[in-house]
């Protein structure tokens, strides 16, 4: 396909059945080409590159033109082919005719909620609006996000806390304000997210799961065996995949298959501890297997189809939510040992801590149950603690924004930080380490959406990742003068 000096070429890629819905833009600019990628209907993400001469850029993207066409991209006009809609899983919650369970007190969103995580001080939410709420342990709410689409999940690794949103982004909000930390492949439709060391695992409808390191770039891609993978869970050996036809374990370095376990029922989520991962299913019932081989430790069978699963740390205790709005708590060997109603919908996800287990729901919920066997035993018997009502009035979206603060120079030099610095590395804007002190060759774990070649950022913080070979920038984050 020729390409004249001055030139915008741009094409789509469009498959049925939740394929590939995305497009590629080439422009031209004598010795300049930028390349403009991403789902239909989005902005997507533009990359520059210069050449020696105008022959060789018109070369040169007349190359990118070339591949994409024999990929299957088409000619096409912008804006008649609109955005698809995200899979958002099924609401089907109905009432428990359970007793109520002892919600100490609860915390409605505003829309229905997938993301919930509890660390040493905050309460999670992240709810279908794209809001994401902060809360301590007592239920007072102490900061909240409006991300630019619904919240998938939240999910940690070690200091940092990230979103993954119905975008195809990863928000790390670790800072006063969000920033995109990874952004996924347009064709990808994601189910769920989980990360470890850096290395993001994503399943999708599609029942596939890929992995991302921590510079965004792709690693591996496995299709599983079936569709509509809700589950990923990741730790330093494998990742761990559930989807409509079982749990399988692929090597967290390069994808290869190591085990796989049929499910009764496809596989709705999934929890992990350090030796055990627990699947809930379409079919009432956890499965618990073990990580190395994947043999079935035990089943707990619920009266309705799972949407979320949990464990104590020690494993004493497992928990599930159905689509019933009911909780249930289970001993290792798989006795029931109750069932509550939680009274605000079914749990989409669930986390215990400290003898109490958060909830987030089908309306919009956050509640925190106390799941103490004396509170138990005395909601048992009909008596219950008086549940509060949490409010987050006052509250304003603190949204993603590429604007930073600027400061000058000496700020960073009188110790008020860590600097960086972003280097272009072919299409790619790398970020090193500037201050003396670091290995200057480690790439940083740094926010895409305000990376600009040559710039200088001061963090408030870099720590050596886990597995060493990279450093991650943490805290709040300002431009150099």
């Amino acid at each position: 396909m020729p390409v004249a000096a001055e030139s915008t070429t741009y094409l789509e890629l469009s498959e049925e059945n939740g394929g590939a819905h995305k497009f590629y833009e080439v422009r031209l600019s004598g010795t300049e080409v930028a390349v403009s990628f991403g789902r239909i209907g989005e902005k997507g993400q533009t990359r520059t590159t210069g050449h020696a001469t105008a022959e060789k850029a018109a070369a040169a993207a007349a190359r990118k033109i070339g591949e994409k066409v024999r990929k299957g991209y088409a000619p096409a006009v912008r804006g008649v082919r609109r955005r698809r809609p995200v899979t958002r899983r099924e609401i089907t919650s109905s009432r428990s005719t359970a007793r109520q369970a002892p919600v100490l007190w609860r915390f409605r969103s505003g829309a229905p909620a997938f993301g919930v995580f509890v660390d040493d001080e905050h309460a999670w939410v992240g709810n279908q609006n794209g809001d994401v709420f902060t809360l301590t342990y007592d239920g007072e709410v102490t900061g909240r996000f409006g991300l630019p689409d619904g919240v998938k999940c939240i999910v940690a690794d070690d200091f940092w806390i990230y979103a993954g949103c119905d975008d195809g982004r990863v928000y790390d909000l670790g800072s006063k304000v969000p920033h995109v930390a990874y952004e996924i492949a347009a064709d990808v439709d994601i189910y769920w997210l989980d990360i470890h060391d850096g290395v993001l695992g994503v399943s999708d409808a599609r029942g596939g799961v890929t992995t991302v390191d921590h510079e965004d770039e792709f690693q591996w891609r496995r299709p599983g065996s079936g569709s509509h993978a809700w589950m990923v869970r990741c730790d330093e050996d494998g990742v761990y995949h559930g989807d409509s036809s079982g749990v399988a374990r692929y090597a967290a370095r390069d994808g290869a298959p190591e085990w796989s376990v049929p499910t009764e029922g496809s596989v709705l989520f999934g929890w992990q501890e350090a030796g055990e991962v627990f699947a809930g299913t379409s079919r009432g019932l956890v499965y618990r297997l073990a990580k190395h081989d994947g043999e079935v430790r035990a089943r707990y069978r619920c009266d309705a189809p799972v949407f979320s699963c949990a464990a104590s740390p020690d494993g004493r205790y497992v928990f599930a939510g159905d689509n019933h709005s009911s909780v249930y708590c289970f001993d290792a060997g798989g006795t029931r040992l109750w069932k509550l109603g939680t009274g605000c919908g079914s749990a989409y996800s669930m986390q215990y801590r400290g003898e109490r287990l958060y909830l987030v729901t089908t309306d919009g919920t956050l509640a925190c149950v106390d799941a103490g066997e004396s509170a138990v035993r005395e909601a048992q018997g009909g008596r219950l603690p008086q549940t509060a009502d949490i409010k987050a009035s006052g509250w304003e979206r603190v949204t993603p924004t590429r604007e930073l603060e600027t400061v000058r120079a000496s700020s960073a030099a009188s110790g008020h930080g860590v600097v960086v610095e972003c280097v272009q590395e072919g299409a790619r804007t790398r970020v090193r380490v500037v201050s003396p002190g670091y290995d200057p060759s480690w790439r940083v774990q740094f926010p895409k959406d305000i990376r600009v070649p040559g710039a200088r950022y001061v963090v408030s913080e870099v720590r050596v990742a886990a597995r060493g070979g990279f450093y991650r920038a943490r805290g709040e984050i300002k431009r150099l003068l």
